[in-house]
């Protein structure tokens, strides 16, 4: 999903990988109407070194890039996955719903399975 400033969705598929025993025995299914929101003791906070975003969980750090960041600051447990995908293509030019949509949903589907992401 290519933004305004050039830069891609591509880092915000990069996740760290589980640590082991840590893999969800099944992924999370995320759909149009779920209600995303930050899991339970999760926080996003600025990252003053990087100028960025971080997401802040039990034991876990999760550097975010743009476009992670512009996905996590619309799950706030009232929108629905469909209103975020809308905000987000509205937000990124040449956005395709379908492709964005897509990513979205994987991307929070592995956000849930680390119980960052708790769906609504």
């Amino acid at each position: 999903m290519p933004t305004r400033d050039g830069s891609t969705a591509a880092g915000a598929a990069r996740m760290p990988a589980p640590r082991r025993g840590e893999r969800a025995a099944r992924a999370a299914t995320v759909t149009g109407g779920s209600r995303p929101r930050l899991g339970r003791h999760v926080r996003m906070r600025p990252d003053r070194p990087t100028d960025g975003w971080v997401l802040l969980g039990p034991e876990t750090v999760v550097v975010l890039n743009r476009t992670g960041h512009a996905v996590l600051r619309l799950c706030d447990g009232e929108r629905t996955v469909d209103d975020i995908v809308a905000a987000l293509v509205a937000d990124f030019d040449e956005a395709d719903e379908l492709v964005v949509g897509e990513q979205v949903r994987d991307y929070l589907a592995r956000l849930v399975d680390r119980n960052l992401v708790a769906l609504g």
